[in-house]
This record gives structure tokens, sequence and C-alpha cells, in this order.
């Protein structure tokens, strides 16, 4: 059997206010070509297929377009919503679409009803679980219901909590070591990882009690190890919750949605694909790609990372401003998104304006004269949270804004002015 695995598409969105449609078109184009050419018989999105939660029109247009050509390329389709989708949009019609073989999921409940394929291989069933984006505080009561009604079923009585992991909430008269420790966290915020791990135990059960079976997770996450652009949503305000690799263990392949880096883990088992266009300029250095698994009977599986080559590029560009207009050495940047990082001393006039006439793509301007130590603005975040002085607070931002101290003249000028405004003394 053999699967693409793509993700995050993000299908709708922007760079810098450059519209990205155009390009994913071309991603699209491309992604159909090789479902033909590869002889591909099951696609797998990993959530993200569009931006936000309510998609401008193109984006709906263009993701029908898709669907519908990658199921005329021969191939079935499963995807899930990711944390930018609107489950209940983007999965209106999966009951329908699923006997066109297209399966958009986005209810959390039905993650434990697996899509099944029965190759010509030989091999036993392949069962697909697709698992949406999990938001901790809503997919845990539906899980969690999940739980006692697979439990009850399986074992044709009550539901035991003795035997379930310490997210489940603990009943009077069971003292596990598992309860015992919630109890002790004094019932702490549900986390991804818990969630997660809720789920995956849900479709092992369902696993093991249909049989023989070659096992796919479909899954919108981020796992330990891996490795972050700047382009991805956090998935819980204030901290980015992780998910242990070893919750996915047991299965034949995860595939992943959620990083937009191409990375692997577990000998290959659990992969992201990534996303198939740089969000950032971050992923400047990014290869972009699509993972094409070949899965034995015995549901071992063998993976060949496809680079997709569409896109325009991204290159970052230092220097100062006379050398970025006239020297040669950038003249190969013209067609590229443009991030620059001027050195002058001062901050020239209308740079953007005078950098675009050469880069027509120019998305960002960062000063960064000579000895400064960073473009992030990481010395004046650092004030800020430290000082409640405003004039202080002023000639920090004047200092990294312009990459010398103010003169004795311009700070007398701030402080007159911050004192015009608060009406306070800069005392």
């Amino acid at each position: 059997m053999r699967i693409l695995h793509t993700s995050d598409w993000h299908l709708g969105r922007s760079f810098h206010g450059a519209p990205l449609l155009p390009e994913q078109s071309e991603i699209v184009d491309r992604l159909v070509a090789l479902t033909s050419d590869r002889d591909i018989d099951l696609v797998l999105i990993a959530g993200d297929l569009y931006d936000r939660a309510i998609p401008p029109s193109d984006a709906v247009r263009l993701l029908d377009n898709a669907l519908v050509r990658l199921r005329e390329a021969g191939a079935s389709i499963v995807a899930i919503t990711g944390n930018h989708d609107s489950p209940s949009r983007v999965a209106v019609a999966d009951r329908i679409l699923e006997r066109a073989g297209v399966a958009i999921r986005g209810d959390v409940s039905r993650c434990i009803q697996p899509l099944q394929f029965d190759p010509d291989d030989g091999g036993s069933p392949v069962s697909i679980f697709p698992v949406p984006y999990l938001e901790p505080s809503l997919a845990r009561p539906v899980l969690d219901q999940l739980d006692r009604d697979t439990d009850t079923a399986d074992t044709g009585g009550p539901h035991d909590v003795s035997r379930h992991d310490h997210t489940i909430a603990p009943s009077p008269g069971h003292q596990t070591p598992e309860i015992e420790e919630f109890q002790r966290a004094g019932h702490r915020r549900v986390s991804h990882h818990d969630v997660t791990k809720l789920a995956t135990k849900l479709i092992r059960r369902t696993a093991t009690a249909s049989g023989p079976t070659r096992t796919i997770v479909v899954a919108h996450t981020f796992v330990d190890r891996g490795t972050p652009s700047e382009s991805e949503r956090d998935l819980s305000i204030g901290n980015i919750d992780k998910v242990g690799l070893d919750v996915f263990g047991g299965f034949d392949y995860v595939a992943l949605g959620h990083l937009h880096r191409s990375q692997a883990f577990n000998d290959g088992r659990v992969a992201y694909s990534g996303s198939p266009l740089p969000y950032s300029f971050s992923e400047e250095n990014d290869t972009k790609s699509v993972r094409i698994i070949e899965m034995n009977t015995e549901g071992q599986c063998s993976t060949e990372v496809v680079p997709l080559g569409v896109g325009r590029p991204l290159r970052t560009l230092r220097g100062r401003l006379d050398d970025l207009l006239n020297s040669p050495e950038f003249s190969g940047a013209r067609g590229a998104r443009v991030r620059v990082r001027l050195t002058d001393p001062e901050l020239p006039l209308q740079a953007m304006a005078q950098i675009q006439r050469r880069f027509p793509h120019a998305a960002v301007l960062e000063h960064v004269p000579e000895g400064r130590k960073s473009p992030d603005g990481g010395d004046v975040a650092e004030a800020v949270a430290n000082s409640d002085n405003p004039l202080e607070l002023a000639l920090r931002f004047w200092a990294d804004q312009h990459g010398v101290e103010a003169s004795e003249a311009q700070q007398v000028v701030l402080a007159s002015a911050i004192h015009a405004a608060t009406g306070e003394s800069d005392e």
C-alpha cells in the first residue's frame, strides 16, 4: 500500500501581507501529479487545511478542487482538522463524503471509528484512525465517555476506574498509585499529553478488538523532541503542551501535523511531513516536502521524502543600503521574498521603498547597525520588564532603533516630551 503524507496547507494564508493562494494552487497541482505518477492509494492530510476558522471563499474553492482532483487521480483521502480549522465547518459533510472515498474528521467522538482499507497486497486490512486536534478541555469529557462506553462494552460489566489512566477522574473506593498521584496534583490542568494518551489508548483497544490489522494514526499535535518554527500557533496560552512519543507506541505509522518542519522519530514510524510552503523566515533553509510511505504486508514502512520545489524562495540579506541596491552579489534574490537587515549606522530615509525597487517581494526590514547585538528586540523587552522609568525606557528604545545612545540634546527633548505627556517629572 502506498501512502502520501502531507499536512499544514494553511489555505488562505498570507506572508507579511502577500497572498499565498497562487502558490498554494501550485502545491495542489504538484500533489495531484505525485498522486498520479506514484500510484498513491491513500493521501493523508494531518490538519490545518485552512489558516483560520472562517476561511476566505477562494481558499474553500481551492480545497474543494484539491479533494476532487486527488480522488480523480486514484487515491482515497483521509484528512483531519487542526488547531487553525473549525471542525464543525470543515467536517460538515464527512459522513456522506466517506462514501465517495474522502474522509474529513473533525468530531472527536469519532476518533475510535477507523476507516478500513483492504489493499490487494495479500496482507491484513489497514485501519486508519483520524484524530482531529484535541482541545484538552473540550476533548476530555468526550474521551472519558468513550472510555466508559467501550470499557463496558468490552467487559460486559460496569466501568472499572482502577484500570484507567490518571486522566480519568477517580471514583470513591479506588486508591491506585495513579489516582493518588492525581489527587496530590490537585486535579491539575488537563494537557495535550493527557488527552492524546487517552485517545490512543482507546484506539489500541478498538484495534485489538477488530482482529489482525495494520494500524495508522493521523493526529495534529506537538510531540516531545519536535523542532518548531516561528509560524506555528501555540497550542496553549503561555506554554506549548508537548505530547510524549511513547503515547504513539505500537502503531505501524503515525502521520503528524502541526510542526512545519519535516522530521521523523522512532525509526520513521512517527513523522511530520511539514508544511508544503515556508510560512516564516525561520524556514528559509528548510526543504519543503511530502512523505511517501510504502507499507508492506507486515505493516513495516519504508519512507521517501519528496521535495516539492514549489513557491517563492526566502532570502535574508544583510548589508548597507548602497551595497544592497547596487552590488551584483544580491542580484539572485530579486525573485525571492526578502528579509533585509540594514547595517547602516543611521536608518536611511524611505529605505524600504528603495529596497523594493530592486527586490519587489521584500517583506521585512530590520535595522541592525554594526555592533548591535541582535534584531529581535530582546534588550528592549528586558528593559520593559525590569523598569518603570519612562525616560529610561525611551532612551533604551532610542538606542535599540538607532544603534547609538541619544545625545545630551536628544535626551532633553525626550525628557520634555515625557513630562508633557504624563505631567510627571523625569526624576
